[in-house]
């Protein structure tokens, strides 16, 4: 007997959720119905995908090998289903895209009015993570197209979308907080600079940038997220350095908010649209990239002029 795809969707659910009460709650059945499915190409296969527990679901060596079988089996399915429904609008009326946390809170909003506008039909799902976690969902086919930095991937297409400037922000008290015209690398010598921690592309602009300037890069601290490192460069604990998406809308927020541009030509922070090279939607993806240049733009010229 061959399995269905009902079963290879609640399987790959099961292994990724670790449990089937929360896969079946995320597939919309019940726990019962969803564990009977599996049962039954368990048996039918003649082989055990997970090692149940009392406390978790763990895969066994076979179902670890099968998983990725199964998430590229269900990315060709809504692959087939996108082509299929082609006619109703770009993507097929749906796109899962991954982006970069200050991409999902500075320049998505924006991205979605002007979307919805001009695609009605279309529904964005947007999922935030750094760029390497997130082109590894979309070479699995979890999500159809990344929002984020550079990469080298074999059979991933690429459109440069917009290069982002890199602000510094510190402490108050700092000499640097006293103006507001660009800094260069020499002022930032002997300064710790902040940064996103290492699984962020920014992490490794900011350490050649330190390299650059005859500094380093703060190892007692590492951020999350660049809100944690805008306050702990506030308090004291270097200089932060942060992409222009943050830095100019919060600054424009909050005008207490001291920031300053770097003044040379390795300070930017590159962003490109990423997408399968499989995809049968690459003119779809274009004509998406050509849009969100777009927006960029429209957002750059809406900044005064100090901030563009």
């Amino acid at each position: 007997m061959r399995p269905s795809l009902r079963q290879i969707e609640y399987f790959v659910a099961v292994a990724e959720r670790g449990a089937f009460g929360a896969a079946a709650h995320s597939l919309g059945v019940t726990q019962p119905s969803l564990s009977k499915q599996l049962a039954t190409m368990e048996d039918e296969l003649g082989i055990q995908l997970f090692e149940r527990t009392s406390r978790k679901v763990k895969l066994t060596p076979l179902g670890r090998k099968l998983l990725n079988r199964g998430r590229a089996i269900l990315a060709e399915v809504r692959e087939f289903r996108a082509t299929a429904r082609g006619s109703l609008g770009l993507f097929g009326d749906r796109l899962a895209i991954g982006v970069l946390p200050s991409v999902g809170a500075y320049f998505m909003p924006i991205a979605n009015r002007r979307l919805h506008l001009r695609y009605p039909d279309l529904r964005l799902i947007v999922q935030e993570g750094a760029t390497f976690e997130l082109l590894g969902l979309l070479q699995e086919g979890r999500i159809d197209a990344v929002i984020g930095t550079r990469t080298n991937e074999p059979g991933i297409n690429s459109i440069s979308l917009f290069s982002e400037t890199l602000w510094i922000c510190a402490a108050s008290d700092d000499p640097l907080s006293s103006g507001q015209g660009p800094v260069h690398l020499s002022d930032l010598a002997g300064q710790p600079l902040l940064s996103l921690s290492p699984e962020f592309r920014l992490a490794e602009i900011v350490e050649r940038l330190a390299q650059l300037a005859g500094t380093f890069v703060s190892r007692d601290y590492q951020g999350g997220s660049l809100d944690a490192v805008r306050q702990m460069a506030v308090m004291g604990a270097g200089v932060a350095v942060l992409p222009s998406l943050y830095a100019l809308a919060e600054a424009i927020r909050d005008p207490e908010f001291n920031i300053r541009r770097i003044e040379h030509e390795e300070a930017v922070h590159e962003i490109f649209l990423h997408w399968r090279a499989s995809s049968v939607h690459a003119d779809d993806f274009r004509q998406l990239a050509n849009d969100l240049i777009e927006v960029k733009q429209q957002i750059r010229a809406a900044r005064s002029e100090r901030f563009r």
